[in-house]
């Protein structure tokens, strides 16, 4: 399979795996729409509420986390790097892209560990009693998608000329 069907088919998932995170946040808005409506209109706070949302939060804010890389949506100040010339701007962006894919792989092995000692373990939530893995494993699966998709474009950065590069830099 060759490198661009490789990051096709990658993109594909980062897309699902942002929608994922989009369905999370509505189910996040709508717990705590209802655990707000039953606090102050029914006088009978919902328990649960705070901690399914709090326990929501880690896999919402890692799913997105590739299809930003995607859409090239992480800042960059390019006023210095575009002075230089396409070479030099290329090696910028080999630095810049594995800087990501180290910080990427850090937090996915950290990840995959929490989610494994969780399941190990058998711990859970403290009021729901909700296995904790089960919060653990989106956010890791997020995580390894991210470094996944960026060692991609890290090899597509490195096979392309820098002649040829307008987007990555």
């Amino acid at each position: 399979m060759s490198l661009s069907r490789m990051i096709a088919l990658f993109e594909r998932v980062v897309i699902f795996m942002a929608a994922l995170g989009g369905v999370i946040v509505l189910i996040q808005m709508v717990w705590i729409s209802y655990g707000v409506f039953t606090r102050y209109a029914m006088n009978a706070p919902d328990r649960m509420v705070t901690e399914a949302t709090a326990l929501l939060l880690f896999p919402v804010a890692f799913a997105g986390l590739a299809y930003a890389l995607r859409e090239d949506a992480y800042p960059r100040v390019t006023m210095l790097t575009d002075l230089f010339r396409p070479a030099v701007r290329k090696g910028f962006a080999l630095l810049n892209m594995g800087l990501m894919l180290a910080v990427g792989l850090f937090f996915s092995l950290a990840a995959i560990k929490a989610t494994t000692g969780a399941f190990k373990s058998g711990a859970s939530s403290e009021i729901l009693l909700w296995p904790r893995y089960a919060f653990w494993a989106p956010g890791a699966a997020a995580l390894i998608l991210f470094s996944i998709y960026a060692a991609l474009r890290l090899a597509r950065l490195v096979v392309t000329p820098a002649s040829d590069l307008k987007s990555e830099i």
